[in-house]
Order: C-alpha cells, then structure tokens, then sequence
C-alpha cells in the first residue's frame, strides 16, 4: 500500500535560486550539508544524503518544475514513488514551493513527510536566506 505527499512552503529565494539548488550536485549538498550527485538532464540520476536517496529526472523545466521517480533506500526494492516540485514567484523576492509525491509506502509516509520539512524546506529557506 502506498499513499501520497501535500505540501507548500514558501522559500527565500526566486524559483530560478530554488532550482539551481535543488538541481546542482554543488548546491544541494551546500544546503543540506550532506553528499549529493545530481544530473540536471532528463533521464539522469540524483543520488542524495550519501545513498539514502536515488532518484531518476524524469521533467524539467529550470525555474518551474522538477519531477522525479524517487525512492529511500530503505524503501522495498520494487517501491518508487513520483516526486514533483512546482516553483512560483511568491512575494518578496521569494519562492511558492507546491510539492507532492505520489506512491510513498505506509510505512514510510510519516517520515518521508517530516524529512521534506527537517531535511529539505527549512535547511533550503535558511541557505538562501542568507
């Protein structure tokens, strides 16, 4: 069984800076603190928090929208769930982050959920906060 991901949150930063971050191998692990590989290429792979996460990009469009096949390493084999991060102009310079991910397994939802909010959203909004 699986079950799904909402969230928003707004981001210091414009949707090109929140992209960049996201999209970078230099800029995710500047933000999350944590080794990242990531291919900015239809088709390539995101590898992040060492192996914790693999991903596959599978749309992009730099300063909109990220979608990827995304899945935890602790996930079952077969499990993968779709990942997608829209990005909007918001007031003030900053980024309106809209995020689901569809096909999260039950046992992990709770903790992925969090994780986005911990690992993701806060740590992205205080680095290009700054």
């Amino acid at each position: 069984m699986a079950d799904d991901i909402r969230q928003v949150a707004t981001i210091a930063g414009t949707p090109a800076q929140v992209y960049k971050a996201l999209m970078s191998s230099k800029g995710h692990a500047a933000f999350t603190g944590a080794p990242a590989e990531v291919s900015a290429k239809i088709g390539g792979t995101v590898s992040a928090y060492g192996d914790y996460i693999l991903a596959i990009n599978l749309a992009l469009t730099p300063g909109k929208l990220i979608v990827q096949a995304w899945r935890a390493s602790d996930w079952p084999v077969d499990a993968w769930s779709i990942a997608t991060f829209r990005l909007a102009a918001a007031r003030g310079g900053n980024t309106k982050l809209t995020f689901t991910q569809t096909g999260v397994p039950k046992k992990a939802l709770k903790g992925i959920a969090q994780g986005w909010h911990d690992f993701y959203w806060k740590l992205l909004d205080a680095y290009l906060g700054k």
